[in-house]
């Protein structure tokens, strides 16, 4: 065990505790400490990053982009076919900006959430107005496109184009819960003192922050899992301060998971799949047949309406938004 790692929870031991101090999160561990994470994490990506075509040496800034916004709270494996259909037929951000929301819309297919293919839209129309069609390539300008959050564009500028920026998902934050906080997950929502364990660990060169960030990624995805992590394969195990504490019990709010049979959800999904599935217009009587009960079938086209994924026409007729 490194002494640096040992010393910091020493230090944390004797640290008072109370809001203050939990407010200002675990100490940092040491640059000796910080310096054999990185290498140990970096080493164990080169050997078992998964073949992802976003992450090919000739992938180029749109392919990450499309991959950064199929990706949230969708797994890999049903983003893989419809990120490699969406490049083959929009290669560069002013392919996709040419067509109408409603195209995109009908090409994310059941990837749900399908508001990201509105933002994606978006996003490209941006840049193809702004940016002469190329992603943009730092941190601000890529915050200012629509839909573009601080994690998005963190991502884009880490992955595409190499640059050092603190990249924090789901992810990322259970490892450095686990790996320094010692707590089986991060809270629900980001926090500042996990910005700033974040920030202490990542590496002062740019090239090895961008590895870095995409190695922690996938250990949380690949070792560090949610409800079954392998931590016999996990390269940092003999450091992880939850393990070292016995792997206790989540304390903290319940984490319920997301139901989806009965709700809303599935509604606007059976909705959109009638819409995707028509080239014309689609007849009220129609989306009735979708679903058994009429006020929640109203709701959900009526949500679908006011999020802009779906147009009503006269005549009781519904399309994509063109």
């Amino acid at each position: 065990m490194s002494t640096d790692l040992r010393d910091s929870r020493s230090r944390a031991a004797s640290t008072p505790s109370g809001p203050s101090a939990a407010a200002a999160g675990p100490p940092a561990p040491g640059p000796r400490a910080v310096a054999e994470l990185h290498d140990l994490v970096i080493d164990w990506f080169d050997e078992n990053a998964r073949d992802l075509p976003w992450r090919a040496p000739d992938a180029g800034a749109w392919s990450v982009m499309v991959s950064e916004f199929m990706l949230q709270q969708t797994p890999v494996s049903r983003v893989l076919p419809v990120h490699q259909e969406w490049l083959a037929r929009w290669p560069r951000p002013a392919d996709l900006a040419q067509e109408s929301p409603g195209e995109a819309v009908r090409a994310w297919g059941r990837l749900g959430y399908p508001r990201r293919a509105l933002r994606l839209h978006a996003a490209a129309t941006a840049i193809a107005q702004r940016h002469g069609g190329e992603v943009p390539r730092e941190h601000d300008e890529l915050l200012a496109l629509p839909g573009v959050g601080e994690y998005t564009a963190a991502a884009v500028a880490s992955f595409a184009y190499g640059r050092r920026h603190v990249v924090l998902d789901t992810n990322v934050r259970r490892v450095f819960a686990r790996l320094v906080s010692g707590t089986a997950y991060p809270p629900n929502a980001t926090t500042a003192a996990e910005r700033r364990t974040a920030g202490g660990l990542l590496p002062a060169d740019e090239a090895t922050a961008a590895r870095w960030a995409a190695a922690t990624m996938e250990l949380g995805a690949l070792v560090c899992a949610a409800r079954s992590p392998a931590c016999g394969s996990c390269p940092v195990a003999a450091r992880c301060a939850w393990r070292l504490a016995g792997s206790p019990a989540h304390d903290g709010p319940p984490r319920r998971g997301q139901t989806y049979a009965g709700t809303d959800r599935q509604v606007r999904g059976r909705l959109l799949a009638v819409l995707r599935a028509s080239s014309d217009p689609v007849p009220q009587a129609v989306l009735d047949g979708v679903w058994h009960e009429p006020v929640q079938r109203a709701r959900a086209l009526d949500g679908l309406v006011a999020d802009g994924l779906v147009e009503p026409l006269a005549d009781g007729l519904y399309r994509l938004p063109a």
